[in-house]
């Protein structure tokens, strides 16, 4: 029997580079802030902290953890609200921002319930919300904070924390759909068996952020990607897309 969406599914949404161009000045403000975090944290007095240092931590906990921040917390100790804070301390998010218009209506046309899920911590992604004017669109909004499944945390692309969300709102993987940039969390929210959706348009040719996916030379949909679309924007002539896929 084929898999079906229901009239009035579950989305959930990713912010950063999905909802906005997270990849203009934001991410980069973040990324130089992560740095002086990170080069902080490494300073013994005693070995130098070469930039090669920092970029091998960052770069290499996020390899291995799928976020920079559990590496820091596993290897030094780090407090995780202090990193978030810290890191994600944006003078001017505002004059930082770019994003298309007409999100809300876009929003309004889609069938279903709305859920922001993002990597990102609670206050900034508020402030990101607020200046979309998108929040009156969602019904829920989970941040990092929230992302922990036994007592760790368990930001994306984690399957448990994915399982652990579609059984507190009560809805079935196959009724649900993740809107994402990042290939890796649509992955791991493919083989709990939701629908996905592979937003491309803010992915950049040259990307130094660990926030952010490299852009690949050829932007190919993968088998775990049902739809690929460069703007959410597409996203309501593409439902009969998502109905039909299997």
């Amino acid at each position: 029997m084929p898999n079906h969406i229901p009239a009035s599914p579950v989305w959930l949404f990713d912010l950063d580079n999905t909802l906005h161009d997270a990849s203009h000045a934001i991410f980069p403000a973040i990324s130089a802030n992560m740095n002086t975090y990170i080069a902080r944290v490494l300073d013994d007095g005693i070995t130098p902290v070469t930039q090669a240092r920092v970029d091998a931590a960052r770069l290499g906990y996020w390899k291995r953890y799928g976020a920079t921040l559990l590496g820091m917390m596993r290897h030094h100790g780090v407090n995780a609200a202090d990193f978030l804070s810290q890191t994600h301390d944006l003078k001017d998010l505002r004059a930082m921002m770019r994003s298309e218009t007409g999100l809300g209506r876009l929003l309004m046309k889609l069938p279903g319930r709305k859920i922001l899920l993002t990597n990102a911590p609670r206050d900034y992604s508020t402030h990101v919300m607020r200046h979309l004017n998108l929040g009156r669109h969602f019904a829920h909004h989970i941040a990092i904070e929230q992302m922990h499944v036994h007592r760790q945390l368990r930001p994306k692309p984690s399957k448990l924390m994915l399982a652990r969300l579609l059984r507190r709102h009560g809805v079935a993987a196959r009724d649900c759909i993740l809107v994402e940039d990042t290939l890796a969390n649509l992955k791991s929210a493919k083989q709990l068996g939701l629908r996905t959706v592979w937003v491309t348009q803010y992915l950049r040719l040259r990307e130094s952020s660990t926030l952010a996916m490299a852009r690949p030379r050829r932007l190919i949909r993968p088998n775990y990607v049902d739809v690929k679309v460069k703007s959410v924007r597409q996203l309501p002539k593409r439902l009969q897309r998502l109905r039909a896929s299997t």
